[in-house]
């Protein structure tokens, strides 16, 4: 199994590089110059082509690019044209939030996901079941963004239960961390909770159709005790294979909700690195979400050995 996992992360590790390369040549391609808006209002050509010549603009983007991979390698990641701060300090301090967000998002999705699931799987074809189904495909198509707009405006305006905005670390206590990640975890995990339901309920009703599990039913075993002990491990194959998808969508979309929300996290900083044409923030939030999805997906990928004997061995 070590072995296993050590050749999928030797894989992924090109993926570290390549993508940056493309976010390189989109940059390249955009509109728009980093020298004049790092040169202010009205900016002369001369101070222009001296922004450009300092900060390496005018050799091409593949000397770029190279010069970039070769700080990445001692461990720099530059620093940001707008604050003066270096990069890894920048993502540092906001990291904590967006994990965070990612954190509590990823757990409600699997605790409701995992829960509807199971009770629509013990009481297969009746009015609970067809419910939670119908339920869980009516929130696949709501917008998290609109989502977390009703949240907001139901319990933090209307019924102040929660914050409406911003972010306080751990280091503050327990529930006013988690108070203020609420909302927005809620919103940022109805998608991937949707999916959980209906992937582990389809799963669960194909492993419940083997003649294993009938067997079992037939030796007057309960329902519940088919569910939780001989057909819960096998359906969750699936189920994992989601997650590790939706670890990547849902970092992507702590973006929109950190926007709504006002959470100073590693999206809002992405948002301003491209807005103000930063490219070493950008590059290094770039590389930070690509490791997390790289790292998530070893991580899927050794889970599969415990839900499935055939890939350990």
């Amino acid at each position: 199994m070590i072995r296993y996992a050590s050749r999928r992360l030797l894989a992924a590790i090109p993926l570290l590089f390549v993508v940056p390369l493309l976010v390189f040549a989109l940059i390249e391609l955009a509109p728009g110059d980093p020298a004049v808006v790092l040169a202010g209002d009205e900016p002369t050509p001369d101070r222009v082509e001296a922004i450009r010549e300092e900060l390496n603009l005018n050799a091409p983007v593949l000397v770029r690019y190279a010069m970039w991979v070769g700080d990445v390698l001692r461990g720099d990641l530059g620093t940001s044209f707008l604050s003066d701060q270096t990069v890894i300090e920048l993502l540092t301090r906001r990291m904590a939030t967006t994990m965070s967000l990612v954190l509590v998002a990823m757990v409600f999705a699997v605790v409701l996901g995992a829960t509807l699931a199971l009770v629509a799987t013990l009481r297969s074809g009746g009015i609970v079941d067809r419910i939670v189904n119908g339920l869980a495909s009516v929130a696949i198509a709501i917008p998290g963004f609109w989502f977390g707009l009703v949240l907001a405006s139901v319990f933090a305006v209307g019924l102040q239960m929660f914050p409406a905005f911003g972010y306080q670390p751990l280091a503050d206590g327990f529930w006013p961390w988690l108070s203020h990640l609420v909302l927005p975890g809620i919103a940022l995990g109805l998608l991937p909770a949707a999916e959980v339901t209906l992937q582990l309920r389809s799963a669960l009703g194909q492993v419940m159709k083997t003649d294993y599990v009938l067997n079992a039913e037939a030796k007057g075993l309960s329902r519940s005790s088919v569910v939780f002990k001989h057909s819960l491990k096998n359906a969750c194959i699936p189920v994992v294979t989601v997650l590790g998808f939706r670890v990547a969508e849902v970092l992507a979309g702590s973006v929109t909700i950190e926007m709504i929300y006002n959470m100073p996290g590693l999206g809002r900083t992405a948002i301003e690195a491209v807005q103000g044409r930063d490219i070493p923030v950008l590059l290094g939030f770039v590389l930070f979400s690509t490791t997390v999805v790289v790292l998530v997906n070893l991580i899927v990928d050794i889970s599969y050995g415990y839900f499935n004997p055939k890939v350990r061995s």
